[in-house]
């Protein structure tokens, strides 16, 4: 069965996992070692891993820039069968836009990822991306 690169929420089962933590440079961290952590858990290669991390920090990077003092980014892995899907999400400002989708970082985004959208409604801004899990 081939895989898909577009969402498919009924790939997701049970398995989800959530972090909020301060829209702060300095607690990036704690979801990049989380995302490394649950994709060594995946059995993802090494290098795969480091693009997942480097993913995070992207698009918590273009979230950062547009947030309110004391926000918080809150970080939804769900595991399915046939896909990890990270979706980052924050408050922005009043009028705040998120880059471009010719922009470097989005260019970033979508070559470490099978898939990466934003979508910005209610003054809230969420970045998806999507990473296939391959079996074998």
């Amino acid at each position: 069965m081939p895989l898909s690169d577009a969402y498919d929420e009924t790939n997701v089962h049970d398995d989800v996992v959530t972090l909020v933590v301060p829209a702060d440079g300095g607690y990036l961290s704690v979801l990049r070692t989380a995302t490394a952590g649950l994709a060594a858990r995946l059995h993802y290669t090494l290098e795969r891993i480091e693009d997942l991390r480097i993913a995070v920090d992207e698009a918590c990077a273009m979230l950062l820039v547009i947030t309110p003092p004391d926000a918080e980014l809150t970080c939804r892995f769900e595991i399915g069968a046939e896909q990890l899907v990270i979706s980052i999400a924050a408050p922005v400002k009043d009028g705040a836009r998120l880059p471009s989708p010719t922009s470097w970082p989005w260019h970033v985004l979508t070559s470490l990822t099978a898939q990466a959208t934003a979508e910005l409604a209610a003054n809230e801004a969420t970045i998806r991306m999507v990473s296939q899990r391959f079996s074998g």
